[in-house]
Formats: C-alpha cells, structure tokens, sequence
C-alpha cells in the first residue's frame, strides 16, 4: 500500500472524503448519535475548513516578517566585528576594548575559549551525573538587540571612537538597533495572531470526543456496525487515515 499524506489539511480532506462516502450508503447511515448524522459531520467539516485556512493566512505575514528580521540580522557578525576592528584601532584604553570583545562575543554567539569535549559518559553513572554542556551562546533576538545597545552605549561613550566608515559610528548603529527593533516586535506581534489561529484549528481537529478526528473515528465505528467488519463499506471509510495532533 502506497504511503498516505498526513497533517491538518489530509484530515480535512479524508473528512470530506469520509462525509461522501456516508452520504452515498442513503437511508442505511442513520446514527442515533446527534454528532454522528450527516448534517453534524458537514457543519464540522466547514468549520474545520475554515479553521485550516485562518492559519494558513496568519502564517503569511509572520513568515515574511521572520525573513525580513532574518535579513537585517545576517550582517550583524560581520558588522560587529569590524566595529572590534576599528575600536582597536582607535585611541582607546585596552579594558573598554576588552569589555566591547565580551559583548560583541555574545552578539556573535562565540565563547571566550573553546568549548571543552566533554568526557565519554559512563554507562553505570546516574543519567543525572552524565556530563553536560550548557550553551554560552546568546544567539536569541531579544539578546543580541539587548547586546547591541550594550555595545552602543559603550562606544557612545568613547570620544576617541570616530570611525570615518559611516556604518560603523554609533549613529548608523542606534539606527540599525532601532530597526532591529522594530523587526523583532513585528515578529511578535504577528505571531500571536497566528498561535490563537493554531489554538484554534486544534481544538476543532484534535479535542477529545468532539474533534474530527474523534468524530472519524466514531463515524467508523458505526459503518462498521452496520455493514459489518468485512464490507465494502467499511472498506471503504477505514482506508481514510485521519493522524493525530502532530507532537512539537
């Protein structure tokens, strides 16, 4: 048997699939269960629909906005390094250069030294004493801005720090900050609209008892016990696959 598709939009799919094939058995699909009858199954197909499609049109905007932050925030290693550069290179003490290498290090997600290999983890130890790593990285959005103005307000205060290139001087770079800024917060703000969208066509796909997916499953139930486990009908609605909430 060939693999069949799965996610959100199959099972919206195999529901009206499902519904067709229910709608031809005539006067024998007659459910006493009020969520198994006809008129139920299509109302909750169209709402599921509906529910699919919100989705897809509030995903939209937020993956534009997450490309649009991804782009203004993919010079910034770069950048920050060449700001390094030209504050060596300038009339300034070596501790505030110092200081400015440890935040840029944390702009750029870079540790201080390597990383130590940890050693090889000893099969008869506790999983709790296995050796671990925790990441020094600071890679996250809300980090990297809040470094970035750490570094500014460093340089800010620096009067020997005069770069004649202008995307280096602290002008260019609280501008950048602002836009950086302002890029993340669209970000935030469209996703929401989006997560509520997902909250949403979860519950009308996946809730306990009263989701497709359990409404399919009872719908199988009942053509099973009416035609039997052998019939061409029951066949014919156990072949839809209808998948469960897909795990994070």
């Amino acid at each position: 048997m060939a693999a069949q598709e799965t996610g959100h939009a199959k099972n919206v799919a195999n529901f009206e699939d499902l519904i067709s094939f229910c709608t031809g058995y005539g006067a024998s699909y007659n459910p006493g269960k009020t969520s198994l009858k006809l008129s139920s199954l299509t109302a909750l197909h169209t709402l599921a629909d509906t529910k699919v499609a919100a989705v897809n049109a509030a995903q939209t905007p937020w993956s534009n906005a997450v490309a649009a932050r991804d782009i203004l925030f993919k010079p910034l290693s770069g950048l920050i390094t060449r700001v390094v550069n030209a504050l060596e290179s300038s009339d300034i003490p070596t501790q505030v250069v110092d200081n400015a290498k440890t935040i840029a290090r944390k702009i750029q997600g870079r540790r201080a030294t390597p990383k130590d290999t940890p050693p090889p983890a000893d099969p008869e130890a506790p999983e709790e004493e296995t050796p671990k790593n925790i990441s020094a990285s600071q890679m996250g959005f809300d980090n990297r801005i809040d470094n970035l103005d750490k570094l500014i307000q460093l340089l800010s205060a620096q009067t020997a720090y005069a770069p004649n290139e202008t995307d280096l001087t602290t002008a260019t770079l609280t501008t950048l900050l602002a836009d950086m800024k302002a890029a993340n917060k669209v970000v935030i703000n469209t996703y929401t609209p989006l997560s509520n969208a997902r909250i949403d066509r979860d519950d009308i796909l996946y809730k306990d008892e009263t989701g497709l997916v359990d409404i399919a499953a009872g719908v199988k139930k009942y053509v099973k016990s009416v035609f039997g486990a052998t019939s061409p009908q029951f066949k014919q609605v156990s072949g839809l696959l209808f998948s469960p909430k897909p795990k994070k």
